[in-house]
This record gives structure tokens, sequence and C-alpha cells, in this order.
């Protein structure tokens, strides 16, 4: 066992400090301070380096958590601090960019931030450089630690609402909260990969977040090898009703109403709905601490991490397949061979 003391330890870096949290002009929910709480609940890391391109961010974060030194360049940190495990947490345009300085630079681990990046090619090429310098790739799909999604795949698997037959789930968009329904569909299916897809999106109005554009509405249909549906409805106005259901030969599983929402099932062998309330809640942020501690483990044993690279990257499939279905106006069948983003390249056109 290694200690934060002990030289053994996996060194980490964290690029992307962010303002401090929940302070004036801080936007998004502070991840790279939920990463750095979960490398201090490791009994295997220390966290050696930040990098921000605000010093005054840096060291607002060294003060909370720790970090022996400060870089404004991250490259220059990659160089420097002899990295064991680097955190992105930066917008998604800037992540490929970032994993690809950090996969041949010595680390032998990446955590980065989801969704994976904005085009499909670049996403490919993250998951083949990690793979060709060695290097374990992991994004923070957190969900999967969440108490109320892996007691609901508990329930599945000991069939509680006999064979799954399809997933639903609704949410405001594709990409930025899309890619965790999908990714769940991929947890509930026992990661069997998607045969095609079939989508359409409308762009009429386009919403900005984290400088990545998403549709207004959209639909997807997803059909996986065994034989399994999977059905995302995407709309900003989005609110009520399941958030995500499982549906089964003996029941169904439900996620929701509200944005905490619950767990009920009803099967054959209820006369209703039944509450199941495992504690927290789907949008639990001690996930995001857990994922850490699982990939650190994975790290030292040498099995595949939950929040595994592989996985996050047939999620960003499936939202790059349903803009592809939506531009080619019919199905997808995968694996998808595409380089751009769909959706960028409408709007592109669109505009000229």
């Amino acid at each position: 066992m290694t200690s934060k003391s002990d030289p053994a330890a996996y060194r980490v870096g964290i690029i992307g400090c962010g303002r401090p949290l929940r302070t004036e002009g801080a936007t998004g929910f502070g991840m790279a301070h939920r990463h750095a709480m979960g490398y201090a609940a490791s009994p295997h890391t220390q966290l050696v380096a930040l990098a921000d391109i605000s010093r005054e961010n840096a060291e607002a974060f060294q003060k909370e958590h720790g970090g022996d030194a400060i870089f404004e360049d991250y490259n220059q940190m990659l160089a420097e601090a002899d990295l064991d495990i680097v955190s992105v947490c930066v917008w998604p345009h800037l992540h490929a960019e970032m994993v690809l300085a950090a996969a041949p630079a010595g680390v032998q681990a990446i955590h980065c931030e989801k969704p994976i990046a904005p085009t499909f090619g670049e996403a490919r090429r993250m998951l083949e450089s990690c793979e060709r310098n060695g290097v374990q790739l992991t994004f923070n799909h957190q969900r999967r630690f969440a108490p109320p999604f892996s007691v609901a795949r508990r329930l599945v698997r000991e069939g509680a609402i006999g064979d799954l037959q399809r997933i639903e789930g609704r949410c405001p968009d594709m990409n930025d909260w899309g890619t965790h329904w999908f990714d769940m569909m991929h947890f509930y299916n026992d990661e069997t990969p998607a045969e095609w897809v079939m989508g359409q999106i409308d762009t009429s109005e386009i919403r900005t977040i984290f400088g990545m554009a998403h549709e207004s509405q959209g639909i997807s249909h997803v059909h996986f090898q065994n034989g399994v549906e999977g059905l995302l409805l995407t709309s900003a106005a989005i609110e009520m009703g399941a958030a995500f259901r499982l549906l089964g030969s003996d029941g169904i599983i439900e996620f929701g109403p509200g944005r905490d929402g619950g767990l009920r099932i009803l099967n054959g062998q209820s006369s209703g709905w039944r509450d199941v309330n495992p504690e927290g809640t789907m949008h639990d942020l001690d996930a995001v601490q857990k994922g850490i501690v699982d990939l650190v483990e994975a790290l030292r044993d040498g099995s595949e991490p939950e929040l595994a690279g592989r996985r996050a990257y047939r999620a960003a499939e499936l939202t790059f397949a349903t803009y592809e279905s939506s531009r080619k106006r019919g199905r997808v069948d995968l694996p998808l061979e595409i380089e751009d983003s769909p959706l960028m390249d409408m709007l592109d056109r669109a505009a000229t």
C-alpha cells in the first residue's frame, strides 16, 4: 500500500482549475474540484502539479486542494512535472489537443471530462493515441457510480423486469447531457455494441453549451446487436416525466420525475409502482470521486476501469451517428467512419 507521502504514489497533474467554485463568473459544476477530491480519496495518488492560463485561479485551487507546482502552460507541465496521471478539466473543444499532447508524454493514465470532443474524428484519434502509447484513457461518465443507476442495474441483472427489451431516455440535448444517457444504454445492456442508429435533429434554435452548439430538439433510435432497442428524446423544454426508463418482458424501472429523480419499479410481483429509494440521486457528484478511485485501482491492477475510453467512445458514436442520420436522412450502420461533426457541417451549410 502506498500513501500520500510514499514516493511510489502516482503523481497527478490537473489541466484546467477554473475559477474558484461558485464565485462570480464561474460556470459549470467545478469538475476540477471534484477530480481533486477523487485523488484525495485515493491512498495511491499525490496531486503535484496544476496548469491553468490564470495563475490567480490556479493559486486559489492550490490553497484548497494542494499541488506542489503551478504552470500557466500545460505543455510545460507535461514536460517538467514527471506525471503519472493527468486530468483534463477544460471545455470540450480543448480536449483533443490536450489528450493528444499528454498521451506520448510518458503518463500512465488520462482522465478527461465529457463530452469527448466536437468531432468524431478527434474522438477516434484520442482513443487511438492512448492505445498506441499504452495509456489508460477514461472519461467522466460518472453516473455509472450514482446509486440509483447502480441499484437499477443490479435489479435488471437479477431479472426483476424479465429480459431487457428497451431503454428510453429524455434530456435537453444529444451531446452534453445525452452522452450520459447513451453511455447508460451500454451500461444496462452489458456493454453490447449498437448495430445501427436512425435519428433526426432540429436546429431552428441553436443553444451553446460549454462552447459547443447543440440542437433544439432531437430523436435517436438505436438498435443494439442483441436486439435491445434504445430511444433518446431531446429538447430544452423537457422537464417532466421519467428521465430514464428500462422496459423488460416482465416490468419497468423508471428514474424521475424531476431533476433529482427517484427510482421505482413495476413488475409481475407487485400490485403497483414500488419506490426503491437508494441513497443519493442520479446527479450525485460524489460519483465523480468514486470514478477516480476506480480508475486508480484499475491502473494498479491492470483491469479495465468502469469509465474506460472505449466505452465513452461508443457513447460518442451514438451522438455523431444520430447527427449523421439527420444529415443523410436515413439509417446509419455502425461502426461509424466519419471524421467531422454532421451537426456543425449542417449549420455551416445553412449559413452560406
